[in-house]
This record gives C-alpha cells, structure tokens and sequence, in this order.
C-alpha cells in the first residue's frame, strides 16, 4: 500500500458511518500508551464532522486516521485535536498529512486565531514544531473554560486542577500567526 491509496479530507456527514471506530481507536491507542486523552462522544465528533470541523482518513471505505479543530475564546485560539492513525497505517507519514490538513483547515477558518494543541507523544511534537508550533506554558493557552472543561475526561486532569492549569504531563503546544507574520517581515 501507498500513501497516494489513502484520501485525507474534510469530513462531513456521511462520515459519522466511521465515528464509533474513531473512538474506539482513540481509547485503544491511549490505553497502550498509558497516556490521558479526554473523552469525546459520538455526538460531539459527528458535530464535528457535521460543521466540516475535522479531517479524516479512508483507504477506499477503511478508517484510517482522523483529527478535529475547536474554536475558543471568541475564536481567538483554535486546537486541533484527537489526531489518531490506525495501528496498520502508523509509520507511514499519516499523521503529517492529517495535521497538515487540520492546520490548514483552521488557518483558513480562523486566519488570525492561535493554534494549539496538547500531547504527550514525541512524534506529535515533532509534526507541530515542522509546522511552526512552539512548546509554551499553559497559561498562554485559552482562558476559555469550555475548553479546560474538556481536559475533565482526561485520567491526568488531576494534575491541571491542582497545579491550577499551570502544569499536566501533555504539552502545550501553540502557534501564533502573528508572531509567523514578524518572522517572515524580518527574512524579507
């Protein structure tokens, strides 16, 4: 198999078909890593879906990876999140695509928002500082509770609450358009 045999797009609604695998597959993967990830529903990712808010991954009708974007703060700061690759298709730059698509659909929906995410996993990390993510402290992260409320079905959300959002065992992780503008201003 290729890469050229896996479609990366924006999902709609005819995908919702795939979100009970999506999370199944988000569940399995953070069990084998040991790692937090707050739980979604399936009514929450089909929204997504819905509102063309996430990218999915098909080789032919087979799930193979998926990721959604947020809005919060008056649509000040965008996350993406929920980035997941099937177990048989992992090592194949799948994930980059993914997040290159997540990133591209929030920079044209929000041109100006700050994007972010949380992980915890190195090859995550290293796709967000290719794309010009800077590890930051929470507190540049959203002040929007909605956003922090979601980080409660998370198995380390006991960190944030008593390190008052200032620490968790993921990383923050942020890219600010504006300071992307400065940096392109001064190689001219």
């Amino acid at each position: 198999m290729t890469m050229d045999e896996i479609d990366v797009m924006v999902a709609d609604a005819s995908h919702e078909v795939y979100v009970d695998t999506i999370l199944e597959t988000i569940t399995a993967a953070a069990k084998v890593r040991g790692t937090g990830i707050a739980k979604r529903t399936h009514e929450y990712v089909a929204q997504k879906m819905k509102e063309g808010k996430a990218i999915i991954a098909l080789h032919g009708d087979v799930f193979a990876g998926f990721c959604y974007i947020e809005s919060w703060g008056n649509k000040q700061y965008v996350a993406n999140s929920g980035l997941i690759v099937v177990e048989k298709f992992r090592g194949q730059g799948l994930a980059k695509r993914i997040k290159r698509a997540a990133f591209t659909l929030s920079r044209l929906r929000w041109p100006h928002a700050k994007l972010f995410g949380l992980t915890s996993g190195g090859a995550v990390m290293k796709i967000n500082t290719e794309l010009g993510y800077v590890p930051v402290p929470f507190a540049e992260l959203t002040d929007d509770d909605a956003f922090w409320k979601g980080c409660e079905g998370c198995c380390n959300h006991d960190v944030l609450e008593r390190t008052g959002r200032r620490y968790c065992i993921c990383t923050a992780m942020l890219y600010d358009p504006e300071k992307h503008k400065e940096d392109n201003q001064t190689k001219e």
